[in-house]
């Protein structure tokens, strides 16, 4: 039998859909990997390239972060009318199963790994239930391989991607990371990762893990840091601010090839960083933390939530001025967005403040819900300048002309941004 493993795409004039440089989904590829070798797989990128509905696939397999819901929702539709069998997982089917249902045939809530054998042979029986919930998170000594063959094709140009950890021992309030994997931070086998990385490497020398918070346990990423230094790798990942103050593990981190990290700053206000729960912030030495990522070649890619409760009109200028004072080599500023299954949203649902479940809007760059310090207008008219300011030339200049190894990634990033953002104003 033969499944099409099926991504969905961002809307056009939306950053994501415009940014030219798209990542393969990962998850699909660990779905393959724990795929019966009796079953034929192939993989479309609905972001990459046009869907063609006229496939032959007995199943087709949906995964969907929420402001994809919608597309994905149309694309399980479409199949659905032509015969086709639909299923589909990811945050925002294990958070909204019953509204997933209405348009597919079957959600699976949680790690897909542990159940999706037992889907594939209820399917083949005829016997496929309406929704799979894994029990419990699956050992992580048992994940595979991810299955990156069946990328090949595609149409993206990078594929190196890898997941050593899941998970984050944080709840901050605004994250979906938490309310999926709940509090807990697991580690795949590092004689594993090692081994997939030297495959990694015969294919490219750069790579991308997609995890959480790659640096959450030392003992644990020190010695992964350690057997990877020689490899000739250079990397990037998602790592917290106070990376900075364990010097060993910035430097073996530098000295591994870690060329860039995305850091959530969150704020500037260290009462609405308390607010959110990003507990191990402190806005006051940001700075110097950034010089620290920079001393050891690292790169940083700062995101800041717009539209906290202790926000005014005044924090979009006031970020800016950081951003090219610390001289960050990239940056985004996310409207906060509550995410379903997050405490923001239970939060705010309490509060009477969610003004749109258009889960296309839910893209970081739509405001959904009431702010408290300012007007819905004042907040998405200080995120679209906010982006075009930081993403202008004199700010790009300002922040990255100095010679630094980073720069191989910092420099096409920023064009690239410079360009979505101006595609998607094109667009508008």
């Amino acid at each position: 039998m033969k499944i099409l493993f099926l991504s969905p795409g961002w809307p056009k004039g939306r950053l994501w859909g415009e940014l030219g440089f798209k990542f393969p989904t990962l998850s699909l590829a660990s779905l393959a990997a724990v795929t019966p070798q009796d079953w034929d797989v192939s993989f479309h990128d609905d972001a990459v390239r046009a869907t063609n509905f006229d496939t032959d696939a007995d199943l087709i397999a949906l995964t969907a972060m929420t402001a994809q819901a919608t597309r994905a929702y149309q694309l399980a539709d479409a199949f659905r009318s032509r015969g086709k069998t639909v299923v589909m997982g990811g945050f925002h089917a294990s958070n909204l199963p019953d509204e997933s249902l209405q348009h597919v045939d079957s959600v699976v809530v949680g790690e897909g790994e542990l159940v999706w054998p037992r889907l594939l042979a209820d399917f083949q029986a005829g016997q496929l239930q309406r929704l799979y919930r894994a029990d419990g998170l699956i050992d992580t000594a048992l994940i595979p391989q991810a299955r990156r063959e069946i990328f090949k094709g595609s149409g993206h140009l990078f594929t190196n991607t890898i997941q050593t950890t899941r998970g984050c021992p944080f709840d901050c309030e605004f994250c979906s990371v938490t309310a999926f994997y709940g509090r807990k931070y697991r580690k795949r086998p590092l004689e594993q990762v090692l081994a997939e990385l030297q495959e990694l490497r015969k294919a490219n020398s750069f790579v991308f893990f997609v995890d959480d918070n790659i640096v959450a346990d030392r003992r644990y990423s020190l010695p992964l840091f350690e057997g990877m230094k020689g490899m000739g790798l250079k990397w990037l990942s998602h790592a917290p601010i106070d990376f900075a103050e364990d010097q060993e593990l910035l430097k073996a981190a530098g000295e591994s090839g870690c060329v860039g990290m995305f850091v959530g700053f969150e704020s500037l206000n260290q009462d609405s960083l308390a607010a959110m729960g990003k507990v191990t912030n402190k806005a006051a030495s940001y700075k110097a933390y950034a010089q620290q990522f920079r001393d050891h070649g690292i790169g940083i890619l700062g995101s800041f939530v717009m539209g906290c409760d202790g926000d005014t009109p005044a924090v979009f200028e006031q970020t800016l001025r950081f951003c090219e004072d610390a001289r960050l080599e990239a940056a985004i500023f996310p409207i906060l967005t509550p995410y379903p299954g997050t405490k923001v949203r239970q939060r705010l649902e309490a509060e009477g403040r969610i003004i749109s479940n258009n889960w296309q809007d839910y893209d970081m760059e739509h405001v959904t819900f009431q702010p408290r310090g300012m007007t819905v207008q004042q907040l998405q008219d200080g995120y679209d300048q906010a982006c075009r300011s930081f993403y202008s030339w004199g700010s790009i200049y300002r922040r990255i002309f100095k010679l630094h190894r980073s720069v191989q990634v910092f420099g096409p990033m920023n064009i690239g941004f410079r360009s979505a953002i101006r595609k998607k104003r094109a667009d508008a």
